[in-house]
């Protein structure tokens, strides 16, 4: 344990989480590499998104007539939150609204993350709550955690899949300039089974914005594979860098600003909104089969 780093488990599954960002930096099962590394072509592991997911047309916040200049994914990922707890099995850890925050974002908040490892599966909890006595709280929170792929060094990349816990038939959502299309697409999903190819990215993240499934296998056939399940996320998005080591697995509430988008931030598609004193919580859970 140091002060930028906790690191935890059960004895079959080990995790490490940093105080920057409240970042997922490590997942192990049995020494065995889950979750990627971090290094070129993307530095990052599992970031927290929030309190946008995805880009605003021109990177700004509309409030009440005024403009915030907010990048994509918002800005927890890059601050330093404050360790509530830890212990041997997981740690809690919080943001709150400052000075620095409300340049951005004109809104009094808390963000507590939990990360907690039981019976060889990491849970990742949030709750976002509104302090602010008069004022509603808008805001979107996405997972954004990246597995290794491939899942075993010798086994060929498109031999992977997503298996949904059920079929999957909607039209997906599409990116353009890191905003949302107006139009939806096929899905590539066939049945309840995604069969994973660089190709399927060139485009950038494949959006399903109404999934029926709340959980899936990312797996080798016959081989080893993670379980994922989720809820209070009504997205997924799936995206990675074509040839990138890494498969990005995406439990949201909330997307991309649509293409020409320029009303209140209130107004965005996937927006939710706490009324004072009020709470908002979400969760996912990943393990090895």
């Amino acid at each position: 344990m140091t002060d930028d780093i906790h690191t935890f488990g059960d004895g079959r599954l080990a995790a490490s989480v940093r105080a920057q960002g409240a970042e997922l930096c490590a997942l192990r099962a049995q020494g065995r590499d889950l979750l990627w590394s971090g290094q070129d072509p993307w530095r990052r592991h599992s970031p927290v998104l929030f309190p946008i997911v995805g880009r605003l047309v021109d990177d700004t916040a509309w409030v009440e007539g005024t403009p915030y200049r907010m990048t994509q994914h918002g800005f927890a990922r890059d601050c330093t939150f404050r360790w509530l707890a830890r212990d041997e099995t997981g740690c809690r850890l919080e943001l709150v609204d400052t000075p620095a925050t409300r340049v951005h974002y004109p809104f009094a908040f808390s963000l507590v993350i939990e990360y907690r490892i039981e019976g060889g599966a990491l849970s990742v909890r949030y709750c976002v709550t509104n302090p602010d006595d008069t004022r509603v709280l808008p805001a979107s929170l996405g997972a954004h955690p990246a597995f290794i792929w491939p899942l075993a060094p010798d086994v060929a990349r498109d031999r992977h899949v997503i298996e949904f816990d059920r079929p999957e038939p909607a039209p997906v959502r599409r990116l353009e300039g890191g905003l949302l299309l107006p139009d939806p697409f096929p899905t590539p999903v066939r049945g309840r089974v995604l069969h994973l190819d660089d190709s399927l990215f060139a485009a950038d993240a494949l959006i399903l914005d109404q999934p029926a499934s709340r959980g899936l296998i990312y797996r080798i056939p016959d081989g080893p594979g993670l379980r994922l399940t989720w809820e209070g996320f009504p997205q997924l998005g799936i995206w990675m860098k074509p040839g990138a080591g890494f498969l990005c697995i995406e439990p949201w509430y909330g997307m991309a600003s649509p293409v020409g988008f320029r009303g209140e931030f209130s107004a965005r598609p996937g927006v939710f909104h706490l009324q004072p004193g009020q709470e908002w919580r979400a969760g996912w859970q990943v393990g090895c089969i």
